[in-house]
């Protein structure tokens, strides 16, 4: 799907949902989508960091696609993480979610040997978009984990023209001034979506319109009318909205990490289970504690709603 038009709203990076045995829980995945989209989100982002697709075997990537291509929910665009460090094992899965009605795919740039340069990094890429022309191309910046600290804005002007399917880039980072010059390159001809929740109302000022997140799966009401009291103006309200965003993700750090995310969905009534060694997660009694405090700052007046499955 060549012509994916740039996503302007919530885009949730769904968490993979597992038995407490470790096994994947596929038959979740029906019941999860019809939740993003109740909750007014416009598409999913599989196998991210957030849905440790760097945690999955081959095989257990190949069945998150095939469980999330078929969900049937038209009003939610699906982006499939691939890769990586390989480039073929990348390449495959692309293909796979290209054959199972994804609209794109992203690709990680690859941490163990690292691209010492942008040109390097573009020919990775291009490798695998090529490989599968039908879908979207995404690259997913995110230097924090992977280590791989080039300019995106260099990124671009060396990819573009090349990749034909290439649709943006997912930028998790902080450094808004490459973020704005990517928004900028080429007159806008590029998606590039916010990846960091807590300062969402920073990359709304310097232009984002699209983002990309964990939180949004379980906390959509907040960003929605963060997004809505900017676009009016009211910047007070925009700023006690952004308040509360970074409130959730304070227990985020408090209670370990990333893993208290799935004790989120636990909380609005979607158990995903744990995350997968070596990432933390809480135990029964953090649990409890963590329940307190999810009172302590009025989580449920803002959560995502649980649909009402048929």
């Amino acid at each position: 799907m060549t012509s994916l038009s740039k996503i302007t709203g919530l885009v949730a990076a769904p968490f993979t949902p597992m038995y407490p045995n470790g096994e994947l829980n596929l038959d979740l995945i029906p019941q999860y989508a019809r939740l993003l989209v109740q909750n007014g989100v416009k598409g999913a982002f599989i196998g991210g960091s957030t849905g440790e697709g760097v945690s999955l075997s081959y095989p257990e990537k190949q069945q998150l696609i095939q469980a999330w291509g078929a969900v049937d929910e038209p009003d939610l665009q699906k982006i499939m993480l691939v890769g990586g460090t390989s480039q073929s094992e990348s390449i495959l899965l692309a293909q796979q979610a290209a054959q199972q009605g994804f609209d794109a795919v992203a690709v990680l740039a690859p941490y163990y040997f690292k691209p010492a340069t942008v040109e390097l990094l573009a020919q990775f890429c291009i490798g695998i978009g090529e490989a599968a022309p039908e879908i979207g191309l995404y690259f997913y910046h995110i230097p924090a984990l992977t280590g791989a600290n080039l300019s995106m804005i260099d990124f671009l002007a060396c990819i573009d023209g090349r990749l034909p399917n290439f649709r943006g880039i997912k930028y998790t980072h902080n450094d808004l001034m490459d973020y704005r010059q990517c928004l900028l390159y080429g007159h806008g001809k590029y998606d590039i979506l916010w990846g960091w929740d807590e300062i969402f109302l920073a990359a709304m000022a310097m232009g984002a319109r699209g983002a990309v997140g964990s939180t949004f799966n379980y906390a959509a009401p907040v960003y929605h009318e963060l997004m809505a009291a900017f676009e009016a103006g009211d910047v007070t309200r925009a700023q006690q909205m952004q308040d509360r965003s970074i409130q959730i993700v304070r227990l985020l750090g408090k209670y370990g990490g990333i893993a208290t995310g799935k004790a989120y969905m636990r909380a609005i009534g979607l158990d995903c289970g744990q995350f997968r060694l070596p990432v933390r997660n809480m135990t029964d009694e953090q649990y409890q504690a963590f329940l307190d405090d999810l009172q302590t700052i009025d989580f449920h007046a803002y959560a995502s709603q649980m649909p009402v499955m048929a």
